[in-house]
Parts: structure tokens; C-alpha cells; sequence
């Protein structure tokens, strides 16, 4: 059942033979130069390469020049997920998916060139720099609302430095009391009247995703499924082409779409 897959699999398990075929998803070489670049014998390379070739993921023209066949560009391409999650093999043993939707995790190698934030204060840091650095909008969608960030964000909205602000919260999210006031002296409710700022709600948020026009910032749940703020993914559009952003902004979206009325009254206190 597994033959074929087996062969592919023989031949992925090596790092140089990875390594050419990330160099061949850029661009056609030639022999001389993937072994220049990778600072390896041509004869290693070429040994490589032919094992490439045999599971029909490398292929070469009559001007002597490698490059994927489409089956080798396809599967490329899918390699990104399994290095994401490899390279964060430790934080995948104590964080879960839980509710996340199939189609979002066949896409989670979209997460895969991103920085890692470390520690609640440099996580919230980092999220009110993003505040900063936006001109258009912030989503979010966050288990709690940490007082620093309201004191952040709400006056970028009111002085037009954030044209939007859109936010959604479970039903049981901490709100710190003294925002109350804050919130009021900065006029929420006329930013909310006037369409700048919008809410809604879910039951349950697992998920932790912060996006601006720039800049994108994703956090998993622990094991026991409440979002962990003390670590973050995350990424500026002009790393990847904005593959991290379009996923997390799609999730953002998808949530979004499916999340009730914003009801105050839900919100715990303290």
C-alpha cells in the first residue's frame, strides 16, 4: 500500500537532497553550480541528483540543466508543512490543533518562515509594535485582553492611524475593570457607532491570531486547550510573499463568519 510512498520518503531523507531540491524550486541549474552553491563535490551532487531522478522528482534537458518535474515541484512544495512542524517539534509535544479545520492544517506550511516569540511580555511587546507599524487595520482574536494592548490600540483608532479595528473574543474573556473607564474617556462607543470598531463572539477560542495590513502573529492552544499567550509565530508580508499572513487572515475570516453578536454583558471582569 505504501511502496510508492516509501520510495518517496528514501529519497527525501537527506538534508543535501532536500537542499536541491529547495534550489531547484527557484530556478533550473546546472550540475557545476549546485555543487558550488551547496559546497559539495560535483560527484556527491551527482550521485544525489540521480537518486532524484530515479523517484522522477528531478529532471534534466539536452542543455544539461536540472529542474523538478511537476510531481517534484507538487511535492516541494508539501515539504514545507512536515519542516515547520520539525523545526517545532518541542512545541508541538505540549500545544494542539484542537478545533482547527482540516483545510487549515493541510496548509500549515504556510506558517513555515516566521520568527518565535518567547514569554508574555515579549509576546505583548511585539503585538503593540504591530499596532504601531499599521496604517490600515488590526484583527484579532484573542482569549483575554490584556490592559496594555487596549491602552495601545484603541487611541491609533480614534487618532485615524488604524482606519479599522475588528475583534473577537469568547464569551468568557477577562476584561480588566479600569479599561471600563478608559474606554470610555477614549470614545469607543462612537468609534463603534461609526463602524471603526467592530465585535463579535465565539464560544469557545482556541486559536490566538493578530493580524495588521503588514504583519501577522499566530499562538496555539496548550494541550488542555487554552490559548498560550507566552509564545508566538510570527511574520511580516514581505518574508514570504505573504503565505503566513493569507493563512492566518483566512482563519481570522472563517471565525469571523461563523461568530454571534458581541455581548458585553458575557465578558468576565476583573
Amino acid at each position: 500500500m505504501f511502496d510508492e510512498t516509501e520510495d518517496v520518503f528514501t529519497s527525501l531523507a537527506n538534508s543535501q537532497r532536500l537542499a536541491i531540491l529547495h534550489m531547484l524550486s527557484k530556478k533550473k541549474m546546472i550540475l557545476s553550480s549546485l555543487s558550488k552553491e551547496l559546497n559539495v563535490t560535483v560527484q556527491e551532487i551527482h550521485r544525489n541528483l540521480n537518486k532524484l531522478m530515479h523517484s522522477n522528482l528531478v529532471e534534466k534537458d539536452s542543455n544539461n540543466y536540472f529542474s523538478l518535474t511537476v510531481f517534484g515541484n507538487m511535492l516541494i512544495k508539501n515539504i514545507s508543512s512536515i519542516n515547520y512542524l520539525s523545526k517545532n517539534r518541542k512545541y508541538f509535544s505540549e500545544h494542539d490543533f484542537y478545533d482547527i479545520p482540516t483545510k487549515f492544517i493541510h496548509r500549515i506550511g504556510a506558517l513555515e518562515i516566521c520568527d518565535f516569540i518567547t514569554g508574555f511580555v515579549a509576546v505583548i511587546e511585539y503585538i503593540k509594535r504591530m499596532y504601531y507599524n499599521s496604517k490600515e487595520y488590526v484583527y484579532s482574536i484573542l482569549p483575554q485582553v490584556p490592559l496594555d494592548l487596549i491602552h495601545t490600540v484603541i487611541p491609533l483608532v480614534k487618532q485615524k492611524r488604524i482606519i479599522k479595528l475588528k475583534h473577537i473574543l469568547p464569551i468568557d474573556a477577562l476584561i480588566p475593570k479600569i479599561s471600563e473607564e478608559f474606554l470610555i474617556k477614549e470614545g469607543s462607543n462612537e468609534l463603534i457607532k461609526e463602524g471603526r470598531i467592530e465585535r463579535r463572539m465565539v464560544r469557545k477560542s482556541y486559536i490566538g491570531v493578530i493580524l495588521t495590513d503588514n504583519q501577522a502573529a499566530v499562538m496555539f492552544p496548550t494541550k488542555e486547550g487554552q490559548t498560550d499567550m507566552n509564545f508566538m509565530f510570527c511574520n511580516h508580508v514581505s518574508d514570504d510573499n505573504g503565505l503566513f499572513h493569507e493563512w492566518c487572515l483566512d482563519y481570522f475570516s472563517y471565525i469571523w463568519n461563523s461568530a454571534r453578536t458581541f455581548d458585553e454583558d458575557k465578558l468576565k471582569k476583573v
